[in-house]
Order: C-alpha cells, then sequence, then structure tokens
C-alpha cells in the first residue's frame, strides 16, 4: 500500500478548489492500483477508462468540451454514470496525447468532478506535441517504488513499522529489533519496492517467485524501447540499461558505456531512459548555498536505478549472494545501500519543486573527495554518507564540512543510531583547518525518519 500517496489524494479531494491531479511515475509503480484502492477507500464510485484502449477518442478531446465529452465517456464498455460523487480516471493519457490540456477545461467547467490521470511515458507526449500545458489548472503527484516501511507493511510487519516511524534521536533501539530490521532490510534489498514483487513476495514467501517478477517487469521496460527511441540503436540502449543498473553510484563517463559511439549518443540514451524514470540523475552541486540546485554543475553526475530490487536483479545478485555476502562487499559489488538510500530520498524530495538529488565531488591531484548526497533540510545543507557496514573512513565528510562549514552530518550504516562530536583537521589549499561538527549515525532502515527527525 503507498501509504504517503493515499495521505496526498485524501487531501486534493477535500480541497475546495481542487484541480484535476496527475500521477507520473515509471511503469508498475501501482499509479492505477493506487487509485482503485484510493476508490474503494474514499467509498466514491471509479469510471475508469484507459485511454490506450481508445486512440479514437482524440478527436473528442480536441473539442475540449467536457461536458459533451464526460457524456462519450459514459457510453464507453463497463464505464459507470460520472457524477460529481464518482472518480474520473483517465488512465495512460499519454496515449492520447490531446487529452493533456484538455484537463484545464475540466477544472473550468466540471469543477465539482474529481479527476484523475496516470501515465507511464508521459515526459514523452509532454515532449514530442507542442500544445499548450494547462499550467496553474492541474497538480501532479510523483510516484516511485514502494518504501521499506510500506514493505514493512505488507508483510504485517506494522509494529516494526510504527518503531520506525516514531523514532527519535535519543531513543535507544534495542539490539534485537535492530537485527530483525537489518534481515529485513536484506530481503527488501532482494525484493526491492516494485508492488507485484513485494505482492508476490507476502503472498508466497517465495524468493524464485519474486525473480520470475523481477525479469517479467524488466522485459516490460525494454519492450517500451521501440516506442520512445524511435530510429535509435535498440541493442545499444539496452547496453546502457544493463551497464548503468551495474554502475549505480559512479561518476558518468559516456567513454565507459562504449568505446565505439560519441558521447553525445550515449548522453542522448540516457536522458531518454531518465524520461522514462528508469534512470534518475544525482547531480553534483558545489553546494555553496541554498537551494542547491542553483549551484549545480550538471554535465556532471552519477545514476541511481528505479529500484533495488529490479538493480539487483540486472546485475545477477540472487537471494544467496545478498543474504551471505558481508555488508562492506555488498557495497563495492553493487552499490546497494547507495541505491537503497538514493531512491528512498527521492520520495522525499517528489514533493518539493526541486525535485533533482544532489552530491558533491571534488577531484584533485592530491586529494580525491565524494560525499554521496547532499540534501537541504530545514534550511540547512546536511551531507550524508553511506557505508554498507558498521564502520568506515569518513574523509570525504571531513572534507566537506571543512570546506563548506557545516556543522551537521549524516552517515547511515548497519550500526546502531548515535551522536556524537567529531573534530578533526583538513588540508583545504595549502593551509591545515579545523573540520568540527555533529554527526549524526543511523541504521539503514531509518532513511525514511530522517526528515522529520530533530536533528
Amino acid at each position: 500500500m503507498n501509504r504517503n500517496q493515499l495521505i496526498t489524494l485524501g487531501k486534493w479531494l477535500q480541497k475546495p478548489n481542487r484541480k484535476p491531479i496527475v500521477i507520473r511515475g515509471a511503469r508498475q509503480v501501482g499509479k492505477s492500483t493506487l487509485v482503485r484502492l484510493f476508490s474503494e477507500l474514499q467509498n466514491r464510485p471509479l469510471a475508469e477508462i484507459n485511454l490506450e484502449r481508445y486512440p479514437d477518442l482524440t478527436p473528442a478531446f480536441k473539442d475540449k468540451d467536457p461536458v459533451s465529452l464526460v457524456n462519450l465517456l459514459e457510453a464507453l464498455p463497463n464505464v459507470n454514470a460520472i457524477t460529481s460523487d464518482s472518480l474520473l480516471f483517465l488512465d495512460e493519457i499519454q496515449a492520447v496525447p490531446e487529452a493533456i490540456p484538455t484537463l484545464r477545461y475540466f477544472y473550468e467547467d466540471l469543477k465539482e468532478l474529481p479527476v484523475l490521470a496516470a501515465g507511464s511515458l508521459l515526459e514523452f507526449a509532454l515532449t514530442e506535441h507542442h500544445f499548450p500545458m494547462p499550467v496553474g489548472r492541474v497538480e501532479y503527484l510523483h510516484m516511485g517504488p514502494m518504501t521499506f516501511t510500506e514493505f514493512l507493511d505488507a508483510l504485517d510487519e506494522t509494529k516494526l513499522t510504527s518503531i520506525i516511524k516514531t523514532f527519535n534521536i535519543s531513543d535507544n533501539l534495542d539490539q534485537i529489533i535492530h537485527q530483525r530490521l537489518l534481515k529485513l532490510l536484506r530481503t527488501y534489498f532482494f525484493v526491492g519496492g516494485m508492488p507485484e514483487a513485494v505482492k508476490t513476495y507476502a503472498h508466497s514467501k517465495r524468493l524464485k517467485d519474486v525473480s520470475e517478477v523481477h525479469n517479467s517487469i524488466i522485459e516490460t521496460y525494454q519492450e517500451d524501447f521501440p516506442k520512445y527511441i524511435g530510429s535509435r540503436n535498440l541493442t545499444r540502449i539496452q547496453h546502457v540499461f544493463n551497464f548503468a543498473a551495474r554502475n549505480v553510484g559512479k561518476k558518468i563517463k559516456y567513454s565507459q558505456f562504449s568505446r565505439q559511439d560519441k558521447s553525445a549518443t550515449i548522453k542522448r540514451d540516457i536522458e531518454l531512459l531518465c524520461m522514462a524514470r528508469v534512470l534518475s540523475k544525482v547531480i553534483h552541486s558545489h553546494c555553496s548555498g541554498l537551494p542547491l540546485q542553483a549551484d549545480i554543475e550538471d554535465t556532471v553526475y552519477k545514476l541511481i536505478f528505479l529500484d533495488v530490487g529490479l538493480m539487483n536483479a540486472i546485475c545477477g545478485l540472487g537471494w544467496n549472494t545478498i543474504s551471505q555476502t558481508v555488508d562492506t562487499q555488498l557495497v563495492n559489488e553493487g552499490a546497494i545501500a547507495e541505491q537503497f538510500i538514493g531512491q528512498h530520498l527521492q520520495d522525499f524530495v517528489s514533493t518539493s519543486l526541486n525535485r533533482e538529488l544532489t552530491y558533491w565531488l571534488r577531484e584533485g591531484r592530491s586529494i580525491n573527495a565524494e560525499v554521496d548526497y547532499v540534501l537541504a533540510l530545514n534550511g540547512q545543507i546536511i551531507p550524508i554518507e553511506i557505508k554498507a557496514g558498521a564502520t568506515g573512513s569518513l574523509k570525504s565528510l571531513h572534507q566537506f564540512v571543512g570546506e563548506k562549514n557545516t556543522p551537521l552530518a549524516v552517515r547511515f550504516d548497519t550500526g546502531l543510531p548515535s551522536r556524537q562530536s567529531v573534530k578533526t583537521r583538513i588540508r583545504k589549499g595549502k593551509k591545515t583547518i579545523d573540520a568540527n561538527y555533529q554527526l549524526i549515525s543511523l541504521p539503514l532502515y531509518l532513511v525514511e525518519r530522517l526528515p522529520t527527525l530533530e536533528l
């Protein structure tokens, strides 16, 4: 169950000046299921129209008359009467791009009717068609895979969810609970947050069944490629897709993807996969101030994949490998911890205007430093370091704090929560300076709690 999205939709429905809402996200993250579940919880009839089935509706949407359009939609097979008590759901809206600008007329002429829309490849429809967007007449809900706590809820581990949701930095976590959460975290690393994979595991507890779901989803994504790559080389973009999944968290160098193809060609392939929301960029920011996105160097970036479970499936990391490999090997082999934290931070920033994740990179002749993520939180710049084990060097974090003079940093690892004062010295130019700060160490499974912690 996508708890946060259901809460957001509930607030949307109660707005006095409600606008149509467009749910955006990659294929198979559960957009349609979310709307159906929301309809049940609100006890409202759902009029669902999958526009992929009705491309001939294009002229009706071009007329920009929502009243006539509703009459036409009601006449479609298996569509109930559409009233102000209903929810009108236009699924796969990118299949009839003319439906997108028509949303503004629902807002202007039929305000009493709640209208929802969803599309898996919506960005391509917006790029390829030249029509006036209904700016200010719609709102958006960005949706990704299920989070770790939603995964726990699906397994009926609601007490553990409650522990995470109510945790405060001053709390002591019982070692037994901590180990249990780490064990379930390992399971999430394999299953991931794609709703069908989570549902399959919750029902059967058979990891082989989950692998079959992963393979099916990956095949679906690959079958989508021809829909948006046009005349581009299908084999090459499949290679880019697989290579990106196997190199999460590494600075992108186009030559590593292919020595035969031009950098501009590989760059465009990556852009297309980002538009499909299969990949996401984490862009280098100089972090000189807020907003972090105002100080980015957009040619320097790394990638994270849509979902940790799908990433591991493409990497060939089966359950036996994940469950038996020690923590430090895991992060070295697959950057699993960085992917896990990244997709949860994406869930956090999805409601903000600046939705790009950022990191910090300093490359020099003598000193290289990289901080995995940098987040703006409560008006502060927070550097975030990720360790797959309970220990590890913090040289890059020291360097960042010393150069940027930030008083607080966060480390995610597999240890128990702690807070400590760090006093060290770093090289800055030709000088040696002090770097003093508060370090908050949190177990990886507490990432969802980060935005609401009193740091």
